[in-house]
């Protein structure tokens, strides 16, 4: 379904709209609902003129954040306010697109972790399922526990798949049972006359809080965990015997890290990532539906 805010009607080849071209640009698979939320946020007054506002006084903060965590890097350890702040925040002032894209984050990494484990074979993986449907239920330490799913997911996948002395393999017979065909069911998100600050903006100012209001190993571990994304796609790689969704991986191996200092950019690399694996996983699913060949690039895979 087309969406109003990106007609053709508007179209003037002598001035194209720059998020017109991306709204019809099918290079990832990303699912409309994503999409249409973060290119409404991209060409919001929000992100194009208050986001480069604040970014810089968000840095310096940082900054100041990095050497207090240097000094004590254990207290304070504000893991439950620090979550009902974010819930304040999100609902008080960001768009409804920007909060069904955080919303849906969550349900979308969880869907991931559970293909893998699901077509891994016999292997121990214990995880904490994610499904917010309200801001509300973000205080119940959803940013926090999905960091620790990341990595407890790896460390226990690859322990039990060691301890069988095999590794990820292809597999005949897919299983896309976890995988969401429609859109995740959300509850209404606010739409008052404060909700106007769009997601990327959000995420560079609720970095450094993050930072400051937890211990600097739990910091750490979240920034870290970000370069994880070309990890679970080397996963899904090998469980479907085939690569193509590498090419719009693109935030980086966790072997060479990166700067906590470029979090908040990582962030969005990260949801993006995310979305368009998921999306990629859907299309293979409904294929898969249809007698199709999984490989929609290969009418003979």
């Amino acid at each position: 379904m087309s969406d109003p805010a990106f007609s053709m009607a508007d179209y003037d080849p002598n001035d194209p709209d720059p998020w017109l071209a991306l709204y019809l640009d099918q290079s990832l698979p990303i699912a409309p609902v994503a999409k249409n939320a973060l290119l409404k946020g991209n060409r919001s007054w929000s992100r194009r003129w208050m986001f480069p506002i604040v970014r810089p006084a968000v840095f310096g903060f940082f900054l100041l954040v990095k050497l207090l965590r240097g000094i004590s890097p254990h207290h304070p350890n504000l893991n439950g306010p620090l979550h009902k702040l974010i819930h304040w925040g999100l609902k008080t002032f960001c768009t409804p697109e920007a909060n069904t894209l955080i919303l849906r984050h969550f349900h979308v990494g969880t869907e991931l972790l559970a293909f893998i484990k699901a077509n891994a074979g016999p292997v121990e993986v214990e995880t904490v399922p994610l499904r917010p449907r309200t801001l509300k239920d973000l205080e119940d330490n959803v940013f926090l526990q999905h960091d620790l799913n990341v990595f407890n997911f790896i460390i226990q996948l690859n322990a039990s798949l060691r301890a069988q002395g095999r590794d990820l393999a292809p597999v005949d017979d897919l299983d896309f049972s976890m995988i969401s065909d429609e859109p995740f069911e959300l509850e209404p998100l606010p739409r008052g006359w404060l909700n106007f600050v769009d997601v990327q903006t959000a995420i560079e100012v609720y970095t450094p809080l993050y930072a400051l209001f937890l211990p600097r190993a739990d910091f750490i571990r979240a920034a870290n965990s970000l370069q994880l994304d070309e990890t679970v796609a080397i996963y899904i790689a090998k469980i479907l015997g085939a690569d193509y969704h590498l090419a719009f991986i693109k935030n980086g191996h966790p072997l060479v890290q990166l700067s906590t200092l470029q979090a908040g950019y990582r962030l969005m690399m990260h949801g993006l990532d995310c979305e368009g694996l998921h999306g990629w996983l859907r299309m293979i699913k409904a294929r898969q539906a249809a007698g199709l060949p999984l490989d929609p690039r290969n009418p003979t895979a």
